[in-house]
């Protein structure tokens, strides 16, 4: 949204509740005056933590299912401003879990929608951060996987929980995604739990997120400048500007540069983030939008703090150990044309072509272990160059149309992809060297690998898809939810240091049905069987001996619940779930070859909780359980069979308050709990469990001007994120602090 109040929780539903002030577009949208909407006052917000538990939603829905009597269905209603701000409810199209423009009430799955102001007045700096503050996900984040690894219902990593910009996937290369940089530009971000293979292809099986960007908007031209500055030298500067250049170009144009002293010793980073678009209304029929998005990102050099003798010492919190010379840089590029026509009343078509660059680059010193006399080993001496290009088109239709006499929808497309993958390096594996613990670090990066940095492999991928779905009403109260998709997938690794190659094609079949009761307008019952496939690694990088192994196997059982309350003014949702994933490589003796004969699996529940309380305030809420174990594996000899897989907590829950506190202020406060994990599948280093919680206050001095104040880590928790695979270095989080903004629109 271009202006909007940040630090607000948005409603739930632009229908339903009071408009937030200061927001241009939806002033424009709904067609009143800007004075006329700005004296409705702010949205509610708040300033203390309330207690939500599962029992108590359960409860509550029970109440509300129990009192509600059944009618017909109702139709569904697709709001121009809602979806242009990426506000949603259960009501509101998600395209995350469909390509058919189902709502969540209609969609047999778990779905969650974050609105991009939702996004950034709970003082989330990254996706991820957003990410997480829905049912069931945890961060895993490190340099070397971009930052950008998640856990979700037990299964972990870019190969397990893929990420979609505006629906199309980037395809990771060496385990590494990199982009958005930042929420600036965030419109919307989207979650479907559980496998999702049937729509997006392979590597899907715990879930998906999917980023949508601001887009352009026809009206008069309306600009949101920011400017921050907050702990560590923290500072910020940010343009989002939007409007009609004529009767048929509209755009909108984001800048987003940021910058930090950084928590830790030499921890200074920036970014710029850029996102482009114009829009062409050719016909009312036809539209084309042009779009450029870039990131430029050097982030924190930082690969965490080494244990004294198992222990975490608190004194070492912000060291460093990384040598000087110390680099970390990634830069993404995505260029899309996308056109949407409307043939006729009952057949419409759309399209992407895009082009995806990226480049990153790290030299570090990864590896740190404590040694008595209060030294650090320093180990993994690495210095590597990825350079990726993809090249993709998608072409979906869909059709309304009537199947064996019911009304139905369906949905057929293809997607195709070519995906170039080079990487340079050096990897001094047996280089290490010592500094003293009570420093930070220091000194230059050495290397002793004999052939020394350079090109070392090239990584060829092409993909192609078809699939289809499908949506028919058997009854005025049940659906069929249907999909089906076969992928093929040929990649070739060449050495370019002894000149051999080697390639493979590999094939997936997945498929999905789901059936929605709706017992009233506003509760659906669901249940979803649906599978998924998963490389043994990311696909693009297959080694050589990896090339030889199938594709791992899974298969999910849903139910779940979904509920609007009391006249729209909040909702509930409920899901339990039974994953099972096969072919995992299990190696019955440390030298023995691996064997595609493990099997992991996980069951859990998920419940989410929006609710208007009455004088000002909002609840939103969330909290996951999930057991999961490995059924059938051996690790080098090692029975791990019964063990929890890594960096899976067991629980995690979330919780946002806001409360419009009059005049002009409203505050925010809120919660993230994530359990705690194993970081070895012995389960023998574990991570403790963590709650942080983070406030925000805001200030609407004038119509349109705005201050803000966040407090991030508002009890300065000291807490490990993940750790590495022996659990002897702790990645951790950031310490307390604080950032004050300033809005202007015009």
């Amino acid at each position: 949204m271009l202006c909007y109040n940040n630090n607000i929780m948005p409603p739930v539903s632009a229908s339903r509740w009071p408009l937030m002030a200061g927001s241009p577009m939806r002033e424009r949208d709904t067609g009143r005056s800007a004075d006329a909407l700005r004296n409705r006052g702010n949205a509610a917000v708040t300033h203390a933590l309330l207690h939500c538990s599962l029992p108590l939603t359960l409860l509550f829905g029970g109440m509300a299912m129990a009192s509600e009597a059944p009618v017909d269905l109702p139709a569904i209603t697709v709001q121009a401003n809602a979806m242009e701000e990426g506000e949603s409810d259960l009501q509101t199209p998600t395209r995350s879990g469909s390509r058919l423009e189902l709502s969540a009430l209609e969609t047999p799955a778990s779905t969650s929608s974050l609105s991009g102001a939702e996004v950034r007045g709970r003082n989330n700096l990254s996706v991820q951060d957003a990410v997480t503050r829905t049912p069931g996900i945890s961060s895993i984040g490190t340099p070397g996987n971009g930052g950008t690894a998640l856990s979700a219902r037990g299964f972990t990593g870019h190969s397990a929980v893929m990420q979609l910009y505006d629906g199309t996937r980037q395809y990771v290369g060496a385990g590494t995604v990199t982009f958005p940089v930042d929420t600036w530009s965030v419109a919307r971000v989207d979650v479907l739990r559980g496998p999702a293979s049937v729509m997006y292809g392979e590597g899907a099986t715990g879930a998906v997120t999917n980023v949508v960007p601001k887009k352009p908007f026809a009206g008069e031209v309306l600009n949101h400048l920011r400017l921050g500055y907050g702990s560590d030298d923290r500072r910020q500067a940010a343009l989002d500007s939007g409007g009609s250049l004529s009767d048929a170009l509209s755009y909108r144009f984001t800048l987003n540069q940021q910058a930090s002293n950084g928590w830790v010793d030499r921890g200074d980073s920036e970014s710029l983030a850029l996102s482009a678009a114009v829009r062409w209304e050719a016909s009312e029929d036809l539209s084309v939008t042009l779009s450029h998005d870039q990131g430029d990102q050097q982030p924190e050099r930082y690969f965490g703090t080494p244990l004294v003798a198992g222990k975490y010492r608190e004194s070492l919190r912000d060291h460093n150990y990384n040598v000087d010379n110390a680099d970390v840089r990634y830069n993404d590029q995505i260029t899309r044309l996308t056109s949407d026509w409307r043939i006729n009343d009952a057949l419409t078509a759309s399209n992407q072509l895009y082009y995806i660059k990226t480049q990153r680059y790290w030299r570090n010193a990864e590896a740190y272990r404590w040694q008595p006399g209060d030294q650090v080993e320093r180990s993994e001496f690495y210095n590597i160059k990825h350079t990726q290009e993809q090249v993709g088109d998608r072409q979906t239709f869909t059709l309304e149309h009537a199947l064996f006499g019911f009304d139905s929808r369906t949905l057929v497309g293809a997607d195709y992809n070519r995906i170039h993958f080079a990487r340079q390096h050096d990897f001094a594996s047996s280089f290490s060297d010592s500094v003293p613990l009570a420093g930070s670090g220091g000194g230059p990066y050495q290397s002793n690998d004999p052939q020394g940095y350079g090109p070392r492999e090239r990584n060829l991928a092409r993909q192609f898809s078809l699939f289809a779905e499908n949506r028919t009403q058997l009854t005025e109260r049940l659906s069929l939810v249907t999909g089906v998709r076969r992928d093929q997938v040929h990649i070739q690794r060449d050495n370019l240091v002894d000149g051999s190659s080697a390639d493979r094609s590999l094939s997936g079949d997945n498929w999905r049905a789901g059936l929605v009761f709706a017992l009233t307008p506003e509760l659906s019952l669901y249940g979803q069987y649906a599978t998924s496939t998963e490389g043994v690694n990311n696909l693009l990088t297959l080694n050589v001996g990896q090339q030889r192994y199938d594709l791992s196997e899974a298969r999910q059982s849903e139910i779940g619940l979904k509920q609007m309350l009391m006249d729209g003014r909040g909702e509930w949702t409920l899901a339990a779930y039974h994953i099972v994933k096969e072919k995992l490589l299990s190696q019955a003796s440390p030298g023995a070859a691996a064997e595609q004969i493990g099997q992991q699996s996980s069951d859990g529940l998920e419940a989410t909780l929006e609710m208007a309380l009455g004088q000002g305030w909002q609840l939103s809420a969330n909290a996951a359980f999930v057991r999961a174990e490995y059924d059938d594996f051996v690790e080098g000899g090692g029975d791990r069979s019964g063990n929890r897989p890594i960096n899976v907590p067991k629980r995690t829950a979330n919780l946002w308050l806001n409360k419009d506190l009059g005049q002009g202020v409203d505050a925010g406060i809120g919660a993230r709990y994530v359990d705690a994990r194993y970081a070895d599948t012995a389960n023998s280093a574990q991570v403790p469990s963590y709650t942080v919680v983070d406030a925000n206050i805001g200030w609407q001095v004038q119509p349109d001007v705005r201050l803000g104040l966040e407090l991030n880590n508002l009890f300065d928790r000291q807490h490990a994120t993940t750790a590495s695979s022996d659990g002897q270095q702790w990645f951790l989080g950031a310490p307390r602090s604080l950032f004050v903004t300033a809005d202007y629109q015009f």
